[in-house]
């Protein structure tokens, strides 16, 4: 895995620790390399994992709507290039999406994360709960995000939730062609590790020093022995050992089925507890995007059935609705939810 470290005079606000066991995991599934470009299959693979339900729902946007960063005076506005479906946690803040162009963004816990410095904060504001929105708004490619990136022109902040929490987190770009990023923050400076098709992402610690972890499992070698519990480097080195070991296919239905497989033994199980930590975090959901196809699983593990939102089908023109899915409203539907997304007003972001 070839990895370039970016270093980046960024942005943001001081965040409070995640739960002691807080956890996410997502992992990469590539499919033939032998295949053209626009034939080749990759699917983002992400479980959402806390200690208390996270409620999220399904939104569709459409191009060409204004939105604002924040509510801060002089906070970036923008109107968006390209359509996109998020998922939006509390109907407050999009945790991750995908837009038209197949680019997709998913964020993660990371403890230790801190966005702000007294550099950053005259910066036009940017709040966590409109963050991804804004990169999958304007840019079609990872290389454009990370641009974005290093002009480093936002302030980011956010508002608490559940109890009090500051969202810490790292985010994972991938765009169609495998073009990769991961994105840290360090006490205002955004750290950006790019690469083609980095596999694994999960929490702490911080990427490069996960990465040094992963090499002695590396070494040991799956085939021999594989860590086995919940915690953040024993569910990145499964997801890095088994994506590398599976059939490479490009066909959509069994590169599905190979990642959720991958998934399941990457995810914490639902109620699970140990005595000994307190805020162990289950998997409330997992999605999956189909950056070659523009297609968007969601899979809510209380819900007996995962469905997908197909983004090619959908009107996403200048003035088209809101749409929205509640997902708890499906609990036993299984395939293309298109029909049952209904027309929304936007959510209303926990600035």
């Amino acid at each position: 895995m070839k990895l370039k470290s970016i270093l980046i005079g960024a942005v943001l606000v001081a965040a409070a620790s995640a739960p002691q066991a807080s956890a996410c995991s997502r992992i990469l599934y590539v499919g033939d390399t032998t295949a053209t470009a626009n034939d080749q299959l990759r699917i983002v693979g992400r479980s959402l994992d806390w200690a208390t339900p996270i409620p999220t729902n399904i939104y569709v946007y459409p191009r060409g709507m204004h939105k604002v960063g924040n509510t801060t005076p002089g906070s970036i506005e923008w109107t968006s290039k390209y359509g996109a479906v998020y998922a939006v946690s509390y109907d407050g803040g999009i945790t991750e999406g995908m837009n038209e162009k197949g680019l997709v963004i998913n964020g993660l816990f990371c403890r230790g994360t801190v966005y702000d410095n007294e550099a950053t904060l005259k910066l036009p504001g940017m709040s966590l709960a409109m963050f991804v929105g804004w990169l999958l708004d304007m840019n079609a490619t990872t290389d454009e995000v990370v641009a974005v990136l290093r002009e480093h022109n936002f302030n980011i902040s956010g508002a608490t939730f559940d109890g009090g929490t500051v969202s810490a987190l790292h985010w994972g770009i991938t765009d169609p062609t495998g073009a990769c990023a991961v994105l840290e923050f360090d006490h205002g400076d955004v750290k950006v590790y790019t690469g083609q098709d980095l596999p694994a992402l999960t929490n702490d610690p911080d990427f490069p020093a996960m990465n040094a972890i992963n090499d002695y499992w590396v070494k040991v070698g799956g085939e021999n022995f594989l860590p086995g519990t919940v915690k953040s480097p024993d569910r990145y080195a499964r997801g890095y050992f088994f994506q590398g070991h599976v059939e490479h296919t490009n066909d959509a239905d069994l590169g599905l089925t190979i990642i959720r497989t991958i998934l399941f033994n990457v995810s914490v199980p639902y109620k699970y507890t140990v005595s000994t930590e307190k805020n162990v975090s289950s998997t409330q959901w997992r999605s999956f995007a189909n950056l070659r196809d523009r297609l968007y699983y969601f899979d809510l593990v209380t819900n007996r059935g995962i469905y997908y939102i197909d983004l090619k089908t959908l009107d996403l023109y200048p003035g088209a609705p809101v749409l929205k899915l509640v997902t708890t409203d499906y609990p036993d539907f299984s395939g293309c939810i298109n029909s049952h997304l209904k027309q929304s007003h936007p959510f209303t972001p926990m600035y």
